[in-house]
């Protein structure tokens, strides 16, 4: 096939000719296809004749030209003229009367002998032996899964036809287009070119018209055999069949212990969307998220997804929409039917029901008096959290933790820790915030933390009943009073009083209550038998404490 091509100033006189005169006044930088004979074609015309007359235009009907090329369903010049067209591709042509309609013409259209101008735009071309075009613009470089047929997608496009015109675009009504695939909801180019995509992949599909709409188009935006480009970009899919998937990030070496349901856990957590978008963080408001699992105070993916985490664990967990917020979404930050994937960095969890767990590190032979309750201990620590957080320390002071077990001066798991314990022996207690501070923690404890107390008692003294400030060894003197009122002057003052309770002690006769301070000890004593407060105590004052408390049972009864 020889096509002549003429300059500008050829076209005003060509002459007789014998050929179509073809110029390609405009030329695609990028043509990925030539019109070849047998392709379907569409494009748009203006035809007149040498005066500039215009005798037809696809314009002025408001639809384009549709026809195969090379196969003599066209005028011969046309024919010849539109092959090796790219799209996009504009051309003048000019057809001598015997490759147009000859010596007859058209009654009332085309003179006899006419020889036609054409100007001519190639806007789309197809063939019927062609396949879907995909190519791949980018692809994520962790890709666990593709989509199969019967899954369901979210994903955003830009739908055009293949000259450019947009047709229609997810952006502009701002939300993903959400379809099953493989189940006749798309047109079939569509339910093609998605199979095999990883979300965040992004394609280009170019779909054939027989893949697409076909002969009717579809309403005033798609043609009738128009091919058509997506550019699409996969946010998230999953099957309604899925269940929760785990990737375990880092586990700990050593896991004692696994959370099951009723155990209550505190952790935090980076929630995203399948194409990264951030829709919730718990490090952001710097506090943990704190729940019972298994038990529906959570969405039932994640309820799924902490059973069997490890202290210290981060697992990530990734959540079908049907066990997560479902077709509705949650606010404006989590779409309709969208996957959700949580990072989770597991702090700690307990049981309601857990005691405090105890380890020995170090326990000296001969080991045969241990703390019991009353005794008053001094020992160092060390607390934490389970994540390794440091709270206190007994070796940030000068001397170490001094206290009388049972008195409620600790949390009730440190006390629980320190019984039965030797001089010189070292533990781990792990204290539930039953046993600790509880739901609302306390100052630099937070509510319903676990604790690590590495404990070692440094020393005990052998303590007294409670109420009681002093007991005897044996049975106190026939004579107490006259034995204490060492002057004999008919009154006891501090300083008499505090000189014999301070001789019993020396002899062996007895102990006052462990304390750091015993002259306070002393003085408590002194102001409790000093009923009157006149700085002395009389014999009428002075009372055994087990006197006293036969004399409120009696009051009772």
């Amino acid at each position: 096939l020889l096509l002549g091509v003429l300059g500008a100033p050829a076209l005003g006189d060509p002459g007789p000719l014998e050929d179509v005169v073809i110029d390609r006044y405009y030329i695609p930088k990028i043509c990925l296809r030539e019109a070849q004979m047998g392709d379907f074609i569409r494009y748009h015309y203006n035809g007149t004749f040498k005066d500039g007359k215009k005798f037809d235009s696809s314009y002025d009907r408001g639809a384009t030209v549709a026809g195969v090329v090379g196969v003599g369903r066209l005028i011969t010049g046309m024919d010849r003229g539109l092959q090796g067209m790219c799209v996009n591709e504009r051309r003048h042509l000019i057809v001598p009367p015997h490759l147009g309609y000859g010596s007859i013409g058209v009654a009332g259209l085309i003179p006899p002998d006419a020889t036609l101008y054409f100007d001519v735009v190639m806007l789309d071309i197809w063939n019927k032996n062609d396949k879907l075009q995909i190519t791949t613009l980018f692809k994520p470089e962790h890709c666990n899964r593709t989509v199969e047929n019967s899954d369901f997608v979210r994903y955003h496009y830009n739908g055009t036809l293949l000259d450019g015109t947009p047709f229609d675009s997810s952006y502009s009504k701002g939300s993903t287009y959400d379809t099953y695939v493989g189940t006749g909801w798309l047109i079939k180019g569509m339910d093609q070119g998605l199979l095999g995509m990883c979300a965040g992949e992004k394609r280009s599909i170019i779909i054939p018209p027989f893949l697409a709409y076909g002969e009717k188009g579809y309403g005033t935006v798609i043609p009738p055999q128009a091919s058509l480009v997506f550019s699409v970009l996969l946010v998230d899919f999953h099957n309604p069949k899925d269940g929760v998937f785990l990737e375990h990030l880092e586990v700990p070496e050593s896991c004692k212990r696994r959370a099951v349901t009723g155990d209550f856990v505190r952790y935090h957590y980076n929630g995203t969307l399948m194409d990264g978008t951030l829709f919730d963080s718990s490090y952001s408001r710097n506090q943990t998220y704190n729940t019972y699992i298994g038990k529906g105070y959570i969405i039932p993916g994640m309820d799924q997804g902490l059973q069997g985490v490890c202290v210290g664990e981060q697992r990530r967990v990734v959540i079908p929409p049907h066990l997560a917020y479902g077709e509705n979404g949650a606010g404006d930050k989590i779409p309709g039917s969208a996957v959700l994937i949580f990072d989770v960095h597991v702090i700690d969890f307990h049981n309601p029901a857990d005691p405090v767990e105890i380890e020995t590190v170090f326990r000296p032979e001969g080991c045969n008096v241990t703390t019991r309750h009353r005794d008053f201990v001094r020992y160092h620590y060390n607390c934490s959290l389970l994540d390794g957080t440091r709270l206190f320390s007994s070796h940030d002071y000068e001397k170490p933790q001094e206290v009388t077990l049972g008195a409620n001066k600790v949390i009730e798991g440190l006390n629980s820790g320190l019984l039965d314990m030797c001089a010189g022996e070292r533990r781990v207690l792990i204290v539930p915030p039953h046993l600790g501070h509880g739901e609302s923690g306390a100052r630099g404890v937070p509510g319903s933390a676990v604790l690590r107390f590495e404990v070692e008692l440094i020393s005990m003294e052998e303590g007294v009943p409670e109420g009681y400030l002093f007991i005897w060894h044996g049975e106190p003197p026939a004579n107490l009073y006259e034995q204490m009122d060492l002057n004999k002057d008919g009154g006891i003052p501090a300083e008499e009083f505090s000189t014999f309770i301070k001789t019993q002690v020396a002899e062996g006769k007895g102990r006052l209550m462990p304390s750091s301070d015993p002259e306070k000890v002393i003085a408590d004593m002194f102001q409790n038998q000093d009923r009157n407060q006149d700085g002395k105590i009389t014999p009428d004052e002075l009372k055994l404490k087990s006197d006293e408390d036969r004399e409120k049972i009696h009051e009772e009864l």
